[in-house]
């Protein structure tokens, strides 16, 4: 059952981007891989914050 709906959240979160430009997508990419990264490295959830703004920011440029 858990696999099921662990699934479904999958796929209804790779159809959300469907309609977003290749600009939003790195965005989004970008905040997420920020946010990751920036709670491994302070164990905190600011740097967590912190993280996924910087990189939504530089997701956002690179995409330019």
């Amino acid at each position: 059952m858990k696999k099921t709906i662990a699934m479904c959240c999958v796929a209804l979160s790779l159809t959300a981007c469907g309609g977003m430009s290749s600009r939003d997508q790195a965005t989004v990419v970008g905040a997420g891989v920020g946010t990751a990264a920036g709670a491994a490295l302070t164990g905190d959830v600011g740097g967590a914050v912190v993280g996924g703004v910087v990189g939504g920011v530089v997701g956002n440029q690179i995409k330019k």
